[in-house]
């Protein structure tokens, strides 16, 4: 099976978990850019109008991606990244909401979650229980995180999709666990949106975050996060606040600050605008599809990687199951393998992806083809002599 998305250039592009790729991405983004830079510099005062609307024009269509009402998009707010989204978010809660509780995290969550959430723990008085894997368990189950979900826990920190395993949660069940325990839930949605089916009614989580990143296409700086218009707004009440944090950023009386009454709240000095603006054609790209097509493509290539990984007797991390994985498989290296060789081999054969540790990380996307996953078990294989062949016998080089 070919992409019908574009030519072999990036046939064996299997990096949609850190940087993705689209048909025209270099020449869409950077007509973005060129038009930023006429309209910033054109002789005339619309620079900042035209600006803020492109920036407002990405979050419309964010509002559309994760299946909200038109009339929410005033529920985002904007960050450098997904750490920053969710400090500025723990920062509104405050002690007053954290103090003298628990916040729950998972041992496989993103790393850089875990560093903030354990420096702000004693800073805002919450416990915070970090839930490990079970002995020789390549992901935390379910079962676990709700097991140690108790009546003390003020918020949960869930990563929908693991960057480590593609690991899906069961989100239903958790938001339903979530409201039997009167719990916040926060969502990292870095790792699947944009590639697994997300509905924000169906699934409705206190707090979303994520990034342009990845499965959506876009360049790095522009983080997003989404506040639920249920949660008691005005009990928000971040010590990070800026004239952008208002609800008429023009109001210049210094006696007069009064908060947005909504999310924009959590915005803070003069807004960034270029990666907003550069990471819209992906996003677009995106809604342009028809419903399903990405994913049956995504599915279709994750089965042939699958199954060159059980032909070649090379550990799958990943589950098997696609209705608990994201849009990644996972393969686990020989301890001896050198894995920067390996990398350099599958690049020799026009094959990009990346290692953590002895764990092969490969995200099919719409650029991707069956002949790059071919040539990936090609090289896997160890068919070709040299480098290639050494890396994969653990050999080294």
């Amino acid at each position: 099976m070919q992409s019908q998305y574009g030519d072999d250039d990036f046939g064996g592009w299997l990096l949609y978990h850190s940087v993705g790729a689209w048909p025209g991405r270099q020449t869409q983004i950077a007509a973005a850019l060129s038009e930023f830079a006429r309209e910033w510099c054109a002789p005339d005062d619309r620079h900042w109008a035209s600006a803020l609307a492109s920036k407002q024009a990405l979050l419309a269509d964010l509002t559309t991606l994760i299946g909200a009402p038109p009339h929410q998009v005033s529920q985002w707010y904007t960050a450098q990244n997904v750490t920053d989204a969710l400090h500025r978010f723990l920062d509104a809660l405050g002690p007053a909401r954290l103090a003298g509780r628990t916040i729950l995290v998972a041992a496989d969550a993103f790393p850089s979650l875990h560093f903030l959430l354990s420096g702000l723990a004693s800073r805002y008085g919450y416990a915070l229980r970090t839930v490990p894997l079970r002995p020789n368990a390549h992901y935390l189950h379910d079962d676990d995180f709700v097991d140690a979900w108790s009546d003390d826990v003020a918020l949960a920190v869930v990563t929908w999709v693991s960057s480590l395993t593609s690991k899906r949660v069961d989100l239903p069940r958790l938001v339903a666990h979530a409201h039997s325990r009167h719990s916040l839930l926060a969502l990292d949605v870095t790792q699947g949106l944009g590639i697994v089916p997300f509905d924000i009614v169906q699934t409705p989580v206190d707090f979303l975050c994520g990034s342009t990143l990845k499965w959506l296409g876009g360049v790095p700086g522009a983080g997003v996060a989404w506040i639920s218009p249920s949660l008691d707004i005005d009990a928000l009440a971040p010590a990070a606040r800026g004239w952008f944090s208002q609800g008429n950023p023009f109001n210049w009386d210094l006696d007069r600050f009064a908060f947005a009454p909504d999310a924009r709240r959590l915005d803070t000095g003069t807004p960034s605008v270029l990666p907003f603006l550069a990471s819209r054609p992906g996003v677009r790209w995106l809604l342009d599809q028809p419903p399903g097509a990405l994913r049956a493509h995504n599915r279709a290539l994750c089965d042939a990687i699958i199954e060159m990984s059980d032909r070649l007797g090379i550990a799958l991390l990943s589950p098997r199951d696609p209705s608990m994985r994201g849009g990644s498989v996972m393969l686990g290296l020989p301890a001896r393998t050198d894995p920067q060789s390996l990398i350099a081999a599958l690049a020799a054969h026009h094959v990009h992806a990346d290692v953590r540790g002895t764990t092969l990380r490969l995200s099919p996307g719409p650029c991707t083809t069956m002949s790059g996953v071919q040539r990936m078990a090609h090289v896997l294989s160890g068919a070709p002599s040299g480098v290639a062949a050494r890396a994969v016998q653990g050999t080294g080089t």
